[in-house]
């Protein structure tokens, strides 16, 4: 496929050549990307429902077998259900139900079917039609209430002779429960037997001041299928801005640039990134060192061997625009993949790339790459050399100096029933050299398939400690979210912490920490959202089944090795699924706000994005610090922080590493932290990752936003104005110039 990409170039300069015009790298992914997407168009392609369906259709009515033909409307009727289109899909099951009898094999199927037909349809009139900011927000109350209220009302009906038949259907028994706060009559008029009581109750003992979702306000709730996120200030004004992929081969990417006074301007065309098709995750970074923070997005990923799918490095050009330079660079490659992570490696001042792909069944084969920097631009794939070739069926990558021996480390979850974790040992002839180290670390202790991974400091004790969610469900989503509420045990994972023993092993501490719950975790990132100098997280939850109906969720650090579920009080548990995740302060007030890329893997799955806006939940200082390297990666990726203060007498010490956060969804580089009630600052020092070498500043006000530069002893303050953002749903404006810088 790599030559057949050569191809369009030589044939794009062909034709330039006879019509005197230059076609662009950027022309040459588009119609690579264009051409993969016709080449995925077949129905043996699970991801494309269309073309599904436009094969049950005609087997529906053409196939001699009358049960091939009631099977095939079946799928038919659920690719209506995919396509979006839900009436068509209760039509179809209404007809199939009328040509079997209960005693059917397939009857509880089909009737499961049919009510999430109604419910989605519900969501299609209600949530989506007459989108608000509290639609879809468990416990759903308010302007979420439906006012259609057919969907639901008919869901229920079907809901209750599901239990009827059988009273253990904890799936149904959930989204029973569901189908009735959606009509505002949870909990009062769910029948006593199928009720699950205190869905609309946090039940941790501790409760966050609400956010409110502010994407309709600013025009930022555009609907799209799963995708990426990420927030980062791409024009060099201070101001951050909002780009966000769709992972459809038809579905683009969207560019929100800060517009300084309290909006965003809609700069997807102007930048040439609307034009890019696909893409699950991104990551950003100065891979040149020219200044200004690139692209990387990652496509491909679940789709097997129709996911062999380009990635692409998109170059900043510093005016406002963007140029593929996937090619040029020596990143082209066809793996299924969402994972990757930016890293100084080999310590030679320029980023590496490692990407975590996906090996799934017997015809595919998808090894971990690793792209060490030639220094000029170009990259050269080195992971076998490397000894991080990991086959697997990767979900999630990280880095950070777990060990504090002054180079990175990387940890890989997969859907394998394993973690890796790989010990950089040091370079030879300048390529790292890596060593796993699982068994010795204690990672291997459970054997269940995950998904999101991070490295983060949660207890503030100076070492790198890891955090990976499980993914895997007893029977169903809904079922396991059920069980766990009734209290009643369930096969599922759980959340995993793992606390760094600074000696090159790790301890579970998941119970200790109140995380062993089942949140079925993809898009994910953490931050500090109360300004108390500990890193809470906000986890997108869901998977392709359209049941699967569970909150997104909020936990926050309580100080104490302990986290608090605080979803309901914050009003941040949005029911559709949570992809992309980033956890900022977008209008420069000194509190961190969360925006999330909101959408299923289906068209008919499509939802609005959510920016849950940060109310401020005290009066906790802060310091906001921007890291420039000039011997380091100019990004400073991978170099650390440390805050010391005193708070009420007491000596503490925050720690950041400096990275884009969760392993899907990235937050700006720049870190926002908390200092509790503390003044001032008695001490900030930076060690910077490619020489280890570090700089002090004493006494510093906090609540400020600064700048600090490799090698610089000053300090430079950044004047950010704080923006107020609008009370009402606006239509966001359009760029229409590029911007010189």
């Amino acid at each position: 496929m790599k030559f057949k990409f050569y191809l369009y170039l030589c044939f794009t300069i062909f034709i330039s050549e006879s019509c005197y015009l230059v076609s662009s790298s950027n022309d040459q992914m588009v119609q690579y990307l264009s051409d993969t997407y016709d080449r995925n168009f077949v129905k043996e392609n699970s991801f494309c429902p269309e073309a599904e369906f436009v094969f049950f259709d005609s087997l529906s009515t053409k196939h001699p077998d009358p049960g091939m033909r009631l099977q095939a409307s079946f799928f038919k009727a659920n690719g209506f259900l995919k396509m979006g289109q839900e009436k068509e899909a209760v039509n179809a099951l209404e007809k199939i139900l009328y040509a079997v009898t209960e005693d059917h094999r397939h009857y509880s199927e089909i009737l499961k079917s049919y009510a999430v037909a109604y419910l989605r349809m519900g969501e299609r009139q209600n949530c989506i039609s007459n989108h608000s900011a509290e639609s879809c927000i468990l416990p759903i109350k308010n302007a979420g209430v439906h006012q259609n209220k057919t969907g639901s009302q008919k869901a229920i009906e079907v809901y209750q002779k599901l239990l009827q038949q059988n009273p253990k259907d904890y799936e149904s028994m959930w989204l029973l429960n569901i189908a009735y706060m959606t009509l505002g009559e949870y909990p009062a008029k769910v029948p006593q037997q199928w009720l699950i009581p205190n869905l609309d109750k946090d039940n941790s003992g501790y409760s966050v001041k609400p956010f409110t979702d502010i994407a309709p306000n600013l025009g930022l709730n555009k609907r799209n299928m799963a995708g990426g996120t990420l927030i980062d200030d791409f024009n060099n004004d201070g101001y951050l801005d909002i780009v966000t992929s769709d992972w459809g081969l038809n579905g683009a990417m969207h560019y929100f640039r800060n517009d300084t006074k309290g909006g965003f301007m809609d700069c997807s065309v102007i930048s040439d990134l609307g034009r890019f098709k696909g893409g699950l995750n991104m990551i950003q970074a100065d891979y040149n060192n020219d200044g200004f923070l690139d692209i990387f997005v990652l496509r491909g990923a679940w789709m097997g061997n129709y996911g062999r799918q380009a990635n692409s490095l998109l170059r900043n050009n510093g005016d406002n625009t963007f140029t593929d330079v996937t090619v040029e660079s020596g990143l082209f490659s066809e793996h299924p993949t969402q994972a990757g992570v930016w890293r100084d490696f080999n310590n030679d001042g320029w980023l590496d790339l490692f990407i975590g792909n996906e090996t799934g069944g017997m015809n595919e084969y998808n090894p971990c790459e690793l792209f060490i920097s030639n220094k000029n631009g170009t990259f050269t794939e080195v992971a076998a050399i490397a000894k991080c070739q990991i086959i697997d069926f990767v979900k999630g990558v990280s880095a950070a100096d777990y060990d504090h021996d002054g180079l990175q480390d990387i940890v890989i979850s997969g859907i394998g029933g394993r973690r890796t974790l790989l010990k950089n040992t040091g370079t030879k002839n300048n390529i790292p050299q890596f060593e796993d180290v699982t068994e010795k670390s204690g990672l291997n202790d459970i054997q269940i398939n995950t998904f999101p991974i991070w490295f983060w400091d949660y207890d503030n004790d100076g070492w790198q400690d890891i955090f990976v969610c499980g993914y895997q469900f007893d029977t169903s989503i809904p079922y396991t979210a059920a069980t766990e509420a009734l209290g009643i045990p369930n096969q599922a994972s759980t959340m995993n912490l793992y606390h760094n023993n600074h000696d090159g092993t790790f301890k579970n501490v998941t119970k200790e920490a109140n995380l062993n719950k089942s949140v079925f975790t993809m898009g994910s990132n953490f931050g500090d959202i109360d300004n108390d100098g500990y890193l809470d997280m906000y986890l997108g939850t869901g998977n392709p089944d359209y049941k699967s109906l569970v909150p997104n969720r909020l936990f926050r650090n309580m100080g104490n090795g302990k986290f608090a579920d605080v979803t309901v009080s914050g009003r941040v548990g949005n029911l559709q699924k949570g992809h992309g995740v980033a956890i900022n302060d977008l209008d420069n007030d000194g509190d961190s706000d969360i925006f999330i890329e909101v959408g299923g893997a289906y068209v008919g799955d499509s939802y609005n994005n959510s920016l849950y806006l940060n109310p401020g939940q005290n009066n906790n200082r802060w310091i906001n610090i921007q890291l420039e390297g000039t011997t380091t990666n100019r990004s400073a990726i991978g170099s650390h922080v440390k805050v010391t203060f005193r708070e009420k007498g007491v000596k503490r010490v925050v720690y950041r590493d400096v990275n884009s956060g969760g392993s899907f969804g990235a937050s700006a580089l720049r870190r926002e932290i908390g200092i509790g009630q503390s003044d001032s600052i008695d001490e900030l020092e930076i060690t910077w990752a490619q020489t280890g070498k570090k700089q002090v500043f004493k006494n510093l006000k906090p609540n400020q936003f600064i700048k600090i530069k490799e090698g610089d002893n000053t300090i430079t303050k950044v004047y950010l104005k704080t923006t107020l953002f609008p009370s009402q749903s606006t239509e966001i404006p359009i760029c229409n110039t590029k911007m010189s810088l």
